[in-house]
């Protein structure tokens, strides 16, 4: 064991850390009230349920889901009540693995709450910092322990008396305060990242609706009136194209591997739905299949910049190849659309048959309720609302593109910035790095 730590019960600690009780730390526990569906009411007080208690560290209840009681019943169940000087947890939920019990948040805002059944307050004493609960509350120790000692089955609950002899690390005061501050601080770049991400997507769908709708014509286009098609209203030199006249007549519109057998990670890649469902995923997470099995489907290799379209199960599910995937193969749920760059422009079909226009036409062609599938003879006849002049096309997609780049970048930096604070975690709730 390393110099200047010790075995607990908790696992290995620093020497100036303690291992106490929670129920040690806590004092004026508060529970739920017994709340009936005729308790509830349209305003009032408002009621915290269990589904505002999540590992985001604050509770989080969205304004659709919020519940309210009368003041009278609040005032009734004055027991009941909390506010932001009280910490939350969850000891009661309705699945059975039991994702958020035991999970821990404070209130940020200066509201009062009555508790629902199965989530409790309480206030600290002064030996404890509240946040640094919270951030215990999300290690992997802490769930494994939580869930070590709830009881039931399909109500799954840890009783109070359990709760509270549940044996935790505790650092001096003042590094529970200096780890608080840098978890928190993780958390707020996190929520930053996840709120620009958001803003950024919204951009792009706003852009798509006005770009891929002839609402906004870019500069130097020439403007004609807006008509109504079968697939809705486009600009009236925006020709309804059927995908199949698009096609490179030597790389017909065809699926790939039905039996894909062993896979081998010297292979040539091959792509399945959930390799671009949400944007394209690492490269690690792609299947290699063997040169043996995929030679049989040769004539279903891909090359950049080739559209493809998910064609059994979630249909519709459209992308185009980027470099790192020339020469890969496709399994049988995902069908080649190679399109010749002197008919159409493959992001400006990808992007159109992203929106409304694609998904109206995946419905009418989609067949079969257990396993729904789209045939290659279906894919020929999706129409594409095609800008006559190739230069507009070209220029939606690089405005389009540039933006999924910006959001690729954003999901990237959100990812490590995760990573980063989920290291954090493991290292300084264990004393590893100390920060005091």
């Amino acid at each position: 064991m390393k110099s200047g730590y010790k075995q607990t019960e908790a696992g290995v600690i620093p020497n100036e850390w303690e291992v106490v009780p929670i129920g040690s730390l806590i004092f004026d526990y508060r529970g739920g009230a017994s709340l009936k569906p005729s308790d509830f009411t349209s305003m009032g007080v408002k009621v915290l349920p269990k589904g505002g208690v999540g590992r985001t560290g604050w509770l989080n209840v969205a304004e659709d889901e919020q519940k309210y009681c009368s003041p009278e019943y609040a005032a009734a169940n004055y027991r009941n009540q909390v506010d932001e000087t009280y910490t939350i947890v969850v000891l009661r939920d309705l699945v059975p693995s039991g994702p958020s019990i035991g999970l821990i948040v404070q209130i940020r805002d200066k509201e009062t709450y009555v508790l629902a059944q199965g989530v409790y307050g309480f206030k600290v004493n002064e030996k404890a910092v509240p946040g640094y609960l919270v951030h215990l509350s999300n290690t992997n120790w802490y769930r494994k322990m939580a869930n070590s000692i709830m009881v039931g089955s399909t109500q799954v609950h840890i009783t109070n008396t359990a709760y509270k002899k549940v044996l935790i690390p505790l650092p001096p005061l003042a590094e529970q305060e200096a780890i608080a501050e840098a978890l928190s601080d993780a958390d707020a770049l996190i929520k930053a990242l996840e709120q620009l991400l958001a803003k950024k997507r919204q951009v792009k769908q706003g852009a798509m609706q006005e770009l891929l709708t002839g609402k906004k014509r870019l500069a130097g286009t020439k403007k004609t009136e807006i008509v109504q098609t079968e697939l809705g209203r486009f600009p009236a030199d925006w020709i309804l194209t059927p995908l199949g006249t698009l096609v490179d007549p030597n790389r017909s519109i065809r699926y790939g591997i039905v039996q894909p057998g062993d896979y081998d990670r010297q292979g040539r890649f091959m792509i399945r739905g959930q390799d671009y469902s949400k944007g394209w995923v690492a490269s690690s997470e792609v299947f290699r299949v063997s040169d043996a099995v995929e030679a049989k489907y040769k004539n279903a290799r891909v090359k950049t910049g080739d559209l493809i379209m998910t064609i059994v199960g979630t249909c519709g599910l459209v992308e185009t190849i980027p470099d790192w995937l020339d020469g890969a193969n496709l399994t049988q749920t995902t069908a080649r659309v190679a399109i010749l760059p002197s008919k159409a422009n493959s992001a400006f079909c990808k992007y159109m048959l992203q929106t409304e226009a694609g998904s109206l036409q995946v419905n009418n062609f989609m067949k079969g309720a257990v396993q729904p599938g789209l045939n290659c003879a279906d894919v020929e006849k999706f129409l594409i609302p095609l800008p006559a002049d190739r230069t507009e096309q070209t220029a939606i997609a690089e405005i389009l593109s540039d933006m999924d780049a910006e959001v690729t970048a954003l999901e990237a930096k959100l990812s490590k910035a995760r990573e980063v604070k989920a290291g954090m975690m493991q290292e300084l709730l264990t004393g590893r790095i100390r920060l005091v």
